[in-house]
């Protein structure tokens, strides 16, 4: 063989290389074999806006074998948008298989940009996820305080998960509306004999549900506790404050009493410093009427001599004070005898 020879063997081999490698001759064979045809534009087309060509193929051929109709420019879109294609045909292939006919490519593929898993709403919308909801606590009219925990059986409504409000949604409603029951029961009692009660008015809102992504099947209660009489202790409360208010008013007015005693007292004192001063001038009178003859040595003596056996006769009686008698008209005591 001559060197033009060799020449054209090398240009047919690099030839063949590039076309097998440029238009990825094995998934177009592997994919026409599988029954998912792809085109050799399709191929070049993936090849040149550097995607994953091998993801993109093995991504079809699974979804045309179970039936789900997608486009190969339909997954190179959901690629380039930054979504999992691979997530998508799961969620397809399991809702064709459950015969769950509310879920399309579109609505799959707007869940699966929005950051939701498609694969886990489909997995609770076949099989319903159950949540518990503990310490729900309230309290009855009559004051005392109940504690609830439920389960709620959720299932993912496929219609309403674009838009629709979370898990979260749904717990703060329910536990809303079981404290609304408990708080409107007369006695806590009606809760603890008939604990469906709770259930059957939570079922019959249909609102709780509203603009969110679940349904609720169920609401179960777990387990139920009586907790403290909070109107008792309200009350205790009340009395405690009434008590501490009458207790401070009885302090102010003995407060006022002791002040008034006080004053009296000090009005005592004065009146009795002005009688003093008064008898403090009746010397004073006796000696300027006898100096200028008003009375006479001997109306003065009878009237000291009247003066004295008044003294006397209260002494007799009982009712003179020890201060009204003088130090010459109190008997003296007499001592004690052995005879005696």
């Amino acid at each position: 063989m001559t060197f033009i020879h060799w020449i054209i063997i090398l240009v047919i081999v690099i030839a063949a290389i590039t076309f097998y490698s440029v238009f990825n001759i094995s998934l177009w064979f592997r994919a026409m074999m599988s029954g998912a045809h792809v085109k050799l534009s399709e191929l070049f087309s993936i090849t040149v806006k550097k995607l994953d060509a091998r993801s993109i193929v093995n991504n079809y051929i699974k979804a045309k074998k179970a039936g789900v109709n997608i486009t190969i420019a339909q997954i190179e879109n959901h690629l380039q948008a930054h979504g999992n294609i691979e997530l998508v045909i799961n969620a397809l292939i399991a809702a064709s298989s459950a015969n769950l006919k509310d879920l399309d490519l579109k609505t799959a593929i707007a869940v699966d940009l929005s950051g939701r898993d498609i694969n886990e709403a489909v997995k609770h919308c076949i099989m319903p996820q159950i949540i518990q909801i503990n310490d729900i606590t309230a309290i009855a009219k009559n004051g005392i305080e109940v504690t609830t925990s439920v389960k709620i059986t959720l299932r993912v409504n496929l219609k309403r998960i674009i838009g629709g409000a979370l898990e979260e949604t749904i717990i703060a409603r329910i536990s809303e509306g079981i404290m609304t029951i408990i708080g409107n029961a007369a006695t806590h009692n009606e809760i603890l004999e008939r604990p469906n009660l709770i259930t059957q008015k939570i079922m019959e809102n249909k609102t709780l549900s509203q603009d969110t992504a679940f349904d609720i099947l169920s609401v179960d209660i777990v387990d139920i506790k009586v907790g403290r009489n909070i109107g008792a202790e309200l009350e205790i409360d009340k009395a405690e404050a009434v008590k501490y208010i009458s207790q401070a008013d009885a302090e102010k007015r003995r407060a006022e009493a002791v002040a008034a005693e006080q004053e009296m007292r000090a009005l005592t004192q004065e009146m009795r410093a002005r009688v003093v001063a008064a008898e403090s001038e009746v010397p004073r009178a006796l000696a300027g009427a006898l100096k200028y003859g008003n009375i006479n040595v001997k109306d003065y003596m009878q009237m000291e001599n009247l003066k004295s056996d008044t003294l006397m006769r209260k002494a007799l009686s009982g009712s003179a004070s020890s201060d009204m008698l003088t130090p010459s008209l109190n008997a003296p005591k007499k001592k004690k005898t052995k005879l005696q």
